[in-house]
């Protein structure tokens, strides 16, 4: 029996009798772990299922180690390899060191400082991880390539899409799946693929990160672990904080390897796309058909992060943009009724047409004056404008009245949609008045609502009143 294995192994190991022996949850995973504990030692033992898979990870785990990469130590291992004792690294893991930042939709620097540590080490376990690894042992294959690629689309296809009981024409979908795979496996590599680089598999050991789960590691190429984590679909990461963690990834990536941000930033997002339609994937068969709650509740953060990401088109996959498009707005994934997120309505107005009304019933919020800003209105070719237009733009910003406006406007508003999302309120309204709401007000209500969405994991309503102009973020 697999458990009385466990004993032996902890016993040979420590020379101490096996006193307890708990289970911990697995998650998705079909292997099992246990802590096993006896005269003040403690162990986690591991059965798995599948003999190349334990060896994947005792041969990648010793390497790691050997590079300075912090992992847990593996003990000792079954003669038949299917069971083994490793390192007990304790029960903090980053996913839950972070929760109150992903309940709260904002995160404290205290969780920043964590997240952006964690992403520092990726390059060195990408580039040493792979310094002198046999790729061969790698499990299930050795390198991320055109089959893996289309596993996952698949995965995507057969497990998500069509249990949606969306239409969709396959051949069409197919051309695009295929130029995207070609795009994906332009600059493949030979660095380390961690393959489930994400939250849930970061161990803290007094602070510092430990990875684990890294058994379906192969060689791939550097941006789909950093996708993979910035996109996780529950975690709820501002816009600012991905920026932030992708800064702190390239800044620990410049011993490894020279790179132009721009273009990083180009195929990073077609890994984004690739992740969350094979994460997709991965909820549908956990969660509709093995019926895991967890992975159905992870289905709609991930459709969210999914509209997020159209936002701009990928006019190189036009039939998947659509189909993505027509995905993400059926009925049992979108309902805005069951959003329970803080949604901040922006107004711009014109002061001689009165005050925007607040409906929500809330009353929480601000009405920002600015008539002491320089308005462009005043001058005859600008009247032509609005707030939008580059021309205004130019004016505000090159008169600088209005940025350091709106600086005090950014405290303010920060530190109150911070509390009310803490204090888990639903509504909250901002107002921006001029003399005729065309100019100022209208670049006042643009900013802060782009600041706001970059910062904050909430709804954004920007309704410029004088306009006629509405809009959701």
């Amino acid at each position: 029996m697999a458990q009385d294995t466990l004993q032996n192994l902890f016993e040979q190991f420590s020379g101490e009798k096996l006193e307890s022996r708990s289970e911990i949850s697995a998650s998705g995973s079909h292997r099992r772990y246990f802590r096993l504990q006896g005269g003040g030692i403690s162990v986690i033992g591991v059965i798995g299922t599948d003999l190349d898979e334990n060896r994947a990870f005792i041969t990648l785990d010793k390497l790691f180690r050997v590079r300075g990469i912090n992992v847990p130590e593996v003990y000792a291992v079954s003669e038949d390899g299917l069971c083994y004792i490793q390192e007990d690294l304790g029960d903090e893991i980053l996913f839950n060191a972070v929760a109150p930042g992903r309940e709260r939709g904002a995160y404290s620097e205290e969780e920043e400082a964590l997240l952006l540590k964690t992403v520092a080490c990726l390059p060195k376990i990408q580039f040493e991880g792979g310094r002198g690894l046999d790729w061969n042992i790698c499990y299930p294959q050795a390198a991320f390539d055109g089959r893996m690629v289309d596993f996952d689309l698949n995965y995507f296809k057969y497990c998500f899409l069509k249990a949606t009981g969306l239409e969709f024409n396959e051949v069409h979908l197919q051309d695009d799946f295929e130029r995207l795979r070609e795009d994906l496996l332009q600059d493949v590599g030979d660095t380390f693929l961690y393959r489930d680089f994400q939250a849930r598999n970061v161990m803290l050991k007094e602070g510092i990160p430990y990875f684990i789960d890294f058994q379906g590691g192969r060689r791939g190429p550097i941006y789909y672990d950093i996708a993979s984590f910035i996109s996780q679909a529950r975690s709820r990461y501002p816009e600012a904080l991905k920026e932030k963690m992708v800064a702190a990834y390239l800044e620990a990536l410049k011993p490894y390897r020279a790179i132009d941000p721009a273009e990083f930033s180009e195929k990073l997002r077609l890994f984004i796309l690739f992740r969350t339609l094979q994460v997709l994937g991965a909820y549908g068969f956990r969660g509709y058909f093995e019926k895991k709650p967890h992975f159905i509740a992870s289905v709609p953060p991930a459709l969210e992060n999914l509209r997020r990401l159209l936002r701009t088109p990928f006019a190189d996959y036009p039939y998947l943009d659509a189909l993505l498009r027509e995905l993400t707005e059926m009925p049992q994934f979108y309902s805005p009724a069951e959003d329970k997120r803080l949604e901040v309505h922006i107004y711009s107005f014109a002061y001689k047409k009165g005050i925007p009304p607040d409906d929500s019933g809330n009353g929480g919020g601000y009405v920002f004056d600015c008539r002491s800003v320089n308005n462009p209105g005043k001058y005859e070719f600008y009247r032509q404008f609005n707030g939008t237009d580059p021309e205004v733009i130019k004016f505000l910003e090159d008169d600088g009245e209005i940025l350091r406006f709106l600086d005090s406007v950014y405290t303010l508003v920060d530190a109150h949609v911070q509390r009310f999302i803490e204090r888990k309120f639903t509504h909250m309204q901002v107002c921006f008045g001029c003399t005729g709401g065309q100019h100022r007000s209208v670049y006042s209500a643009e900013h802060l609502a782009a600041h706001l969405t970059s910062r904050f994991d909430l709804k954004v309503v920007l309704t410029h009143r004088e306009l006629g102009i509405e809009r959701r973020f």
